[in-house]
């Protein structure tokens, strides 16, 4: 491995199989192996980009915009962002950029989708790394049971009602940036004032796609209105994941504690999981350098 830092490309797109445009930056040589870097909510490619600069050095680095954000396309419909047409795109840009397998690295929703990737197509993935992000099973039995993780995944259900998007780009997006500022972890340092124009530059081209994939989501805290997660009836054979799977978590996130991921190896054969009792749920802002030595060491484990 090189210790030089690495260009990162962006501004690159693709359109998928499915019609949908992404827009993807990366680092490193096409050919070399492919390691997939995937975001959530509401961040961007740029969540990553130490790890580009990191793994192009000797993989193939690639982080896409999700459906929904920043420059990728970003449909109305809130049924455009069921967890299916989101495996579709990943399966898609795989497939576009030339490769038949690769390592994904994946945070919250990005963590999300990739689960369900894992799942229903265990060839594509040569290992999973998760980053605070619960196993669906385990986090559906939470929201439905756990009045502790209800009240925690209460924003989700303030996320999923009409007009929040409106609400988040009030008053120069200040509770986006509050999202930021919660979970768990002390005042966003990493969130300097170069980063923030990045963050604001992302958000001001929508944020409809984002939440959307709240409102598509059927796993959300009960409401009066709703049961949520309680209606769900899965078979939990439904959810084993083949391939290997590594976890980061940061154990002070508050919205997604630790306790989700007991139970774990019932659906995961070969898993490790490394804690960090400290770190929050962006512990890949807090400690880009520790998570990096980290995906290093899990990765080839």
């Amino acid at each position: 491995m090189s210790t030089a830092k690495v260009q990162i490309q962006s501004g690159q797109f693709t359109q998928l199989p499915n019609g949908t445009r992404l827009h993807y930056a990366s680092a490193g040589e096409l050919g070399r192996p492919l390691i997939l870097f995937v975001h959530g909510f509401p961040e961007f490619w740029y969540e990553w980009v130490a790890q580009l600069e990191e793994f192009g050095t000797d993989y193939f680095a690639v982080a896409p915009d999700l459906r929904g954000f920043n420059l990728s396309d970003m449909p109305i419909d809130p049924a455009a962002y069921k967890a299916r047409h989101i495996v579709d795109d990943l399966q898609g840009l795989i497939t576009m950029l030339g490769y038949q397998q690769a390592i994904i690295v994946a945070h919250d929703w990005g963590g999300a989708v990739c689960w369900n990737l894992a799942i229903a197509l265990p060839r594509l993935v040569e290992k999973l790394v998760i980053i605070n992000s619960p196993h669906p099973y385990l986090f559906m039995q939470a929201l439905a049971s756990d009045p502790v993780q209800q009240a925690a995944s209460a924003y989700m259900n303030w996320l999923r009602q009409p007009g929040s998007e409106q609400a988040l780009e009030k008053d120069n997006f200040a509770l986006m940036e509050g999202f930021f500022q919660g979970m768990g972890q002390p005042p966003a340092v990493w969130f300097d004032a170069d980063t923030r124009s990045k963050y604001h530059a992302c958000w001001q081209r929508g944020l409809h796609g984002g939440v959307n994939y709240y409102r598509a989501s059927p796993m959300h805290p009960p409401t009066s209105q709703a049961t949520g997660a309680q209606r769900l009836e899965l078979n939990p054979a439904d959810f084993c994941v083949q391939p290997p799977v590594r976890i980061i978590w940061g154990e002070a996130d508050q919205a997604l504690p630790a306790s989700l991921l007991t139970g774990l190896e019932r659906f995961v054969p070969d898993l490790q999981i490394v804690r960090i009792p400290e770190g929050g749920h962006w512990v890949i802002h807090e400690q880009p350098e520790r998570v990096n030595a980290l995906l290093r060491q899990l990765i080839t484990s």
